[in-house]
C-alpha cells in the first residue's frame, strides 16, 4: 500500500507539474503572440503598406504562431513533435476534404488581396451584400452595412459574385427627378434648379450638376436632375438635392402637378 500511495504520490507532482508548466506557457505564449502582432502591426504601419495586406498578413501571422503555441503546449506533457505533425497532417487532409468550401474561402481571399477589386474603408456591393468594408481576413470578409449590422460573408461568395466598388472612382451620379405642371415652362425650371443645385455642399466642380427633360406624364414634362459626388457624401447630396427642387419650386410658385383625363362619351338615341 505504501509503495502504491508513493507512486501515485509521484504520479500526482509529475502530472501537476506539467499541467502548471503548460498553463504557464499558454499564458505567457499567449501574451507573448499579442506582443508580436502589436509589433507586426507597427512595424508594417511605418512602411505604408496597405491597411488591407496589414490586417491579412496580422491574420495569418497570428493563425501560425498560435499553432506554435500548442505544439509546444502539448510537448509538455510529452507528446513528440514529429508525432504529432504527422497527426495534425492527416487531420489537415480530412478536414480539408470535408470543408474544402474553407480552402475555396482561404484561395479566394489570396485571389482578392492580389487583384485587389476593393479595399478596407470602400463602400461596396458584394455577394448581395452593400456596405463598407471593414476586414478582408483568411476565409471570411467584413462588411458594415448602412443600418450597422456588421455582416460575414465567405471569400468565396464574395469573389464568385458580381462586385460594385462605388470608392474607386472619383465621384458618383445622385440622380432624381422632379415633375413639372402643365404650363410651367421647363426651361425656366431647370435655369432655377441648376442655379441652386450649384450651392448644394459637397459636389464636385466637374461634371457639373445637370437637368434635362426626360419624359412625360398626365401631369406635364418630367426633368431628371443630376449632381456628382464622392461616395461618401452620396445621401447627404441626394437629400440636398431633394431638397433643393421642392424649395426652388415653392419659391417659383409653381402648382401642384395634377393628371389631366378627358373624357368622352356616345350617348344613345332613345
Amino acid at each position: 500500500m505504501d509503495r502504491f500511495l508513493d507512486q501515485a504520490y509521484a504520479f500526482g507532482l509529475d502530472i501537476g507539474g506539467k499541467v502548471l508548466g503548460a498553463l504557464l506557457l499558454w499564458i505567457i505564449g499567449r501574451y507573448l503572440i499579442g506582443l508580436a502582432l502589436k509589433l507586426l502591426a507597427a512595424s508594417l504601419n511605418r512602411q505604408k503598406l496597405d491597411g488591407t495586406l496589414v490586417r491579412y498578413i496580422g491574420s495569418a501571422s497570428g493563425v501560425l504562431l498560435n499553432i506554435i503555441l500548442m505544439i509546444a503546449v502539448l510537448s509538455v506533457f510529452g507528446v513528440e513533435t514529429t508525432t504529432f505533425a504527422g497527426l495534425l497532417a492527416a487531420a489537415g487532409v480530412a478536414i480539408g476534404m470535408a470543408w474544402s468550401g474553407l480552402l475555396s474561402n482561404f484561395a479566394a481571399g489570396v485571389f482578392m488581396i492580389v487583384l485587389r477589386p476593393f479595399k478596407v474603408g470602400d463602400y461596396v456591393i458584394a455577394g448581395d451584400m452593400e456596405g463598407t468594408v471593414l476586414e478582408i481576413g483568411l476565409f471570411v470578409t467584413t462588411i458594415n452595412t448602412p443600418d450597422s449590422v456588421r455582416t460575414f460573408m465567405g471569400n468565396n461568395k464574395v469573389f464568385s459574385s458580381t462586385i460594385k466598388n462605388f470608392s474607386a472612382n472619383p465621384f458618383r451620379r445622385v440622380e432624381g427627378t422632379a415633375q413639372l405642371a402643365h404650363g410651367v415652362d421647363p426651361d425656366e425650371a431647370k435655369a432655377a434648379l441648376l442655379a441652386n443645385l450649384a450651392n448644394i455642399p459637397n459636389i464636385v466642380e466637374s461634371p457639373k450638376p445637370e437637368v434635362f427633360i426626360s419624359g412625360f406624364t398626365l401631369a406635364g414634362p418630367v426633368l431628371t436632375v443630376r449632381s456628382f459626388c464622392h461616395t461618401q457624401y452620396y445621401w447627404d447630396v441626394f437629400f440636398a438635392q431633394n431638397k433643393v427642387i421642392a424649395t426652388t419650386f415653392a419659391a417659383k410658385g409653381y402648382p401642384v402637378p395634377e393628371n389631366h383625363l378627358h373624357l368622352s362619351g356616345v350617348s344613345q338615341a332613345a
